[in-house]
Parts: structure tokens; sequence; C-alpha cells
């Protein structure tokens, strides 16, 4: 077994990052500017902003962030969406999600230019992902997909398992794996509704679990040698830790990793590989490669 180490995956690539920037700011070129956008005070929002801000130090890029509290109107959200689309200086930027409740999420990412959407939610986006042309790819699925060709994993022509359908992880990464460019694989989605769900995993040569639910891939529904993805990050009460919780992924780590060629752990998986994306997809915003 061969763990899948996202943290030291992720810091090689920002170095290299880092090294492109350096080189085009020294040629006269623009540094990336990535701008981001939280809403109120969720905990798991704040921890991922400041990580991003962290890695965008890292790169070398420029980086601004732009706080409102929960009682925002629409209007107002909407309005600072339009300002970044319409700032020459902001390559990419980001609306970090959740929004609360009285924002409509789908309004939002649709009145982001998809040019400048660094986390390819726009539909544009999304359509240009899933009929194989450039575009910016949803960060989670581009981490996964990086990771497995780092390690030199082979996908092509095998089973793989994707668990969970969400517009975010799962419906991306099925079509990721699909195409030839990346996954080149034979695809099964499965979610809270399929049936016979362990003996679709029992199959898999790869299992990516994204359905949000602690523990969830239990050791008898993975066969010796698969490959298995964690994308689950779930905080559950733990009080031997100071903060009162652990990261939890959707995978039960300790039984299932014995049987595995490969496995991501949680934390230090995919999700330092998240940041990493979007930070790929914000030097290719600056770079002007997708969108002219």
């Amino acid at each position: 077994m061969q763990l899948i180490d996202g943290k030291a995956t992720a810091t090689a690539i920002k170095a290299e990052i880092a090294e492109e920037v350096k080189a085009i700011v020294a040629a006269g070129g623009k540094q990336p500017h990535l701008a981001a956008v939280l809403v109120g005070h969720d905990g798991g929002s704040e921890t991922y902003v400041k990580n991003k801000v962290l890695a965008c130090e890292a790169c070398g890029f420029k980086s601004t962030l732009i706080r409102y509290e929960e009682d925002i109107t629409e209007e107002e959200l909407l309005a600072c969406v339009d300002k970044l689309n319409n700032d020459e200086d902001v390559d990419g930027f980001i609306v970090q999600l959740p929004l609360p409740k009285h924002i409509n999420e789908q309004k939002v990412i649709e009145a982001i230019d998809y040019r400048k959407d660094v986390d390819g939610f726009h539909p544009i986006n999304v359509g240009r992902m899933a009929i194989g042309l450039p575009c910016f790819i949803s960060a989670t699925p581009l981490g996964i997909v990086t990771l497995l060709k780092r390690y030199g994993i082979e996908t092509s022509g095998k089973k793989c398992v994707v668990l969970g359908r969400s517009n975010i992880v799962g419906k991306p990464m099925s079509q990721l794996m699909m195409q030839k460019e990346y996954g080149d694989s034979t695809v099964t989605v499965c979610h809270s509704h399929s049936k016979d769900l362990k003996k679709e995993c029992q199959e898999a040569d790869i299992i990516i679990a994204a359905i949000g639910r602690p523990g969830f891939v239990t050791a008898d529904m993975v066969k010796d040698g698969a490959v298995i993805v964690d994308v689950g990050t779930t905080r559950v009460p733990d009080a031997s830790r100071k903060s009162g919780f652990r990261l939890s992924g959707d995978v039960d780590f300790e039984n299932v990793a014995p049987k595995c060629s490969y496995i991501t752990p949680v934390p230090g998986g995919v999700g330092p590989m998240t940041i990493c994306s979007l930070m790929k997809n914000t030097l290719a915003a600056g770079k002007k490669e997708y969108y002219k």
C-alpha cells in the first residue's frame, strides 16, 4: 500500500508555478492576481480561504480577499461580482461557497465572467469540459487527475466508480475519468439511490469517494489492489483534540488501506491539491491560456 501524498505533490507544483511566475514578471509580464469573496464566517470556508491566500503567496501571485457579513443582499453581492468582472487587474476570482440561504448560488455563479471563473463552475466552463475543450476545470477533480498522473497510476481501461454526483466533484470527476486525455476509464457513477452499490465498488479498480458520509467505504466494499481517492472532509466530534473535532474522510482508512495499492489520506490527500489546482487555473487565466 502506498500513500498518495497530496500535500507534498501540491508543494512541488506550487514551487513550479512560482518559478514560472518569476520568469513571466522578469520578462515584463503581469503578476497573476486572484481575488476571493467570502460571505459570513463559516469555519470551513474561513480555513479554505486562508489557505488560498497562503498558496497565492507561495506561487508569487497577488491576492485580494473581499469579506462581507452574512446579511449582504443578493444585489450587493452581484454588484461585487460585476466589479471584479470589469477589473482588468484581476485575472481570476472565486465566490466561496456555500452562500447564505437568501442568496441564489447558481445566479451568482452564472454572473461570474467565465474567462475569470477559476473555480470552473460557470456553465460555459462545465460544458467545454464535458466535450473536452480547453477551459477552467473545477479544482477538486483537476487535483485528483493531477495526483493520479503524478503517481503514474494506470487509469486507461480501468473500471472507475465515482461515489457522489454533485456539480462540484461527482459529475465533473466522472466526465474527466471518462475522457481519453485524463482517465480513459470505464466509469460508473453511484449515489444514495444506487442499487448494488457495494457490488459496484467491489468490482472497481479505482474508487473516488465524494459522498460526504464519514467512513462510508468499508473494507468489504474494496477489492485487493484497488486505488482509493477519498474526497470527503467531514468534521466529526473528537474530545481528545484541542479543537474538539477531527477531519474524517468518506473511507474507513484504517481497515481499507491495507487492501489498497494506493490511497489518499484525510487530511493531506485531495485537500491540498484542490487549492493547488486553483493556483494552476489562476496562472492559466493570467496567461490568457484558454480565453483571449
